[in-house]
């Protein structure tokens, strides 16, 4: 897919809540990043990383400490009137007046929306056109969610800000939504989504970026955030054969081995190599790895290594302070 030309920048962002000094708090710390047109960005990070407060810069809810964003050329803060009608934003939970219908809702938020598509238009891009004269009190908590996005979608957004998109659907609705932000990505709408669903953020996003502490950590394509982390193998070894009995591990391009409750896990960083090398083994000793499985690392797995990695600094930083 060709990126065209950055649609969101983002440079030496800060934000900071309460005073100078230990009195207040520094969510945002220096994050620089940019969007391209027709990109798919994930913004990933344990809760309290900075991403909510990142986002709402974004979004011009608040003027950044220190800094610059530009969205579409212009300050989202300061040329608020320019940039919010040619934007979409789905918060991570909505305020609808729960008596009004789903229809009454998206034609009042159509009233106050510039260039608005039809509504049934909207309700019909979400699967929410059989619930039109249902009240909103009476949805659940994933048709409300669908509801969101639908009024995100009303003005045909250039950029389209997707806050926990899918929290609360079930797995059908979560691909369907899935599949409407493919397909508004392929006609040329810039997509800024945060997501605690990391599988979410690998099916869906062209670039990724982990925020830690305020600070983004690592930031690249899916697959290359995923390759700086290891690939396991995972077997257990037949009745009188040990790990000793294997090849050198050192030779097969094994990084590191663990042996538990009579499992081995090997981890390694070139996957074909280590694993050609043990089914060679296997098959000139005339054994069987029972239970033989091998993958590369997953996003989940890079993101749980940040978050533990940050936990670690957390404790020495509590431990350094009550020494």
């Amino acid at each position: 897919m060709d990126i065209g030309d950055s649609v969101i920048e983002v440079s030496g962002l800060r934000r900071r809540y309460g005073p100078e000094g230990e009195k207040g708090f520094e969510a945002v710390r220096g994050v620089s990043f940019t969007v391209g047109r027709g990109e798919l960005f994930a913004l990933l990070g344990t809760n309290g990383a900075g991403k909510t407060s990142t986002v709402e810069l974004l979004e011009g809810l608040a003027r950044p400490t220190g800094g610059q964003v530009r969205v579409l050329g212009h300050d989202p803060y300061a040329d608020r009137a320019a940039v919010r009608p040619r934007t979409g934003v789905m918060l991570q939970e909505g305020g609808f007046p729960s008596d009004l219908t789903v229809a009454e809702t998206v034609r009042m938020w159509a009233g106050i929306t510039t260039g608005a598509r039809p509504a049934d238009e909207a309700l019909g891009m979400v699967r929410l056109a059989d619930r039109r004269d249902v009240r909103v009190k009476q949805l659940s908590g994933g048709e409300k969610r669908r509801l969101d996005l639908a009024l995100a979608l009303l003005g045909r957004p250039e950029v389209l800000f997707l806050d926990e998109p899918t929290t609360g659907l079930d797995p059908e609705a979560r691909h369907m939504t899935w599949e409407l932000v493919r397909a508004l990505r392929a006609e040329g709408t810039t997509v800024l989504l945060t997501t605690h669903y990391l599988e979410e953020a690998e099916a869906l996003a062209d670039r990724v970026a982990i925020m830690r502490a305020g600070e983004i950590v690592t930031a690249g394509a899916p697959g290359e955030v995923i390759g700086s982390y290891p690939s396991r193998i995972r077997f257990a070894m037949p009745v009188g054969w040990f790990v000793g009995d294997l090849p050198p591990l050192a030779e097969l391009g094994v990084t590191r081995h663990e042996e538990q409750n009579g499992r081995i896990e090997l981890q390694t960083h070139e996957l074909q190599r280590t694993l050609t090398g043990l089914l060679l083994w296997a098959r000139e000793k005339d054994v069987e790895l029972e239970g033989l499985d091998a993958r590369t690392a997953s996003l989940e797995e890079a993101f749980l290594a940040i978050a533990g990695e940050s936990s670690r600094e957390s404790a020495a930083t509590a431990a350094g302070r009550a020494a």
